[in-house]
């Protein structure tokens, strides 16, 4: 899995801040710039912290993401307020194996052998449909979840503050887990304040709505 911010919001912090500053100012927008990056900074870490997140909505990121599994992007998907591009397996023949392995099958000799063996198979018979003259659009019928994909996806810093709550956490399927901490490290190098507390909701709100006592990350 490669995970890497590739474009965001031209200081996005201090556009956040300039949001917050203005609802409670007589200054007009355009005359907002000429406060001091402390006073900013000051006002949006303010904010962060009384929960009024919507000021960072006007902050967005986008990451490109790649050799990820369509049962990952399956998932992210859901998450609405976003965009997407993805690689298209209609217009795309993915002529060779690429797929995703689960670690618990990984690190079982005797299950990978077969998980690698049922893959190979998958892949010859795509591969003869598309010889017989089968568009990619139908052949791809036959491929599994763990086939590899790469997409594109931009949020806000506060859909992301919710994805980081829903998916940073021990309970997230393993693969977006692992997805959703390499953005928040992405993002935590541009917006270190508006990302300061983000992550699962044990960490940003301190209370666990899975209410798992045995998690190891269970509020005390």
């Amino acid at each position: 899995m490669n995970v890497k911010i590739i474009s965001f919001t031209p200081n996005p912090e201090k556009t956040a801040a300039m949001a917050a500053k203005l609802t409670h100012s007589k200054i007009k927008p355009e005359d907002l710039d000429k406060k001091s990056e402390k006073e900013l900074q000051s006002i949006l870490r303010e904010v962060m912290k009384l929960g009024h997140t919507s000021v960072v909505e006007h902050s967005c990121f986008s990451f490109a993401i790649s050799d990820v599994s369509r049962s990952l992007t399956h998932q992210l998907v859901r998450h609405r307020i976003a965009s997407y591009a993805q690689q298209s397996q209609r217009y795309v023949n993915l002529n060779d194996p690429n797929y995703v392995t689960p670690p618990k099958i990984a690190k079982d000799e005797q299950m990978k052998k077969a998980y690698d063996k049922t893959m190979k198979e998958i892949w010859d018979h795509y591969n003869k449909l598309l010889e017989m003259g089968i568009p990619a659009e139908d052949a791809r019928y036959i491929l599994p979840n763990a086939t590899c994909t790469n997409i594109i996806v931009t949020m806000n810093a506060r859909s992301l503050l919710n994805f980081f709550e829903l998916r940073c956490c021990l309970h997230a399927q393993w693969e977006i887990r692992q997805l959703a901490n390499k953005m928040l490290e992405e993002v935590k190098k541009v917006a270190p304040i508006i990302f300061k507390n983000a992550g699962p909701s044990c960490k940003s709100k301190g209370i666990c709505p899975e209410h798992k006592k045995d998690c190891p990350l269970y509020p005390k």
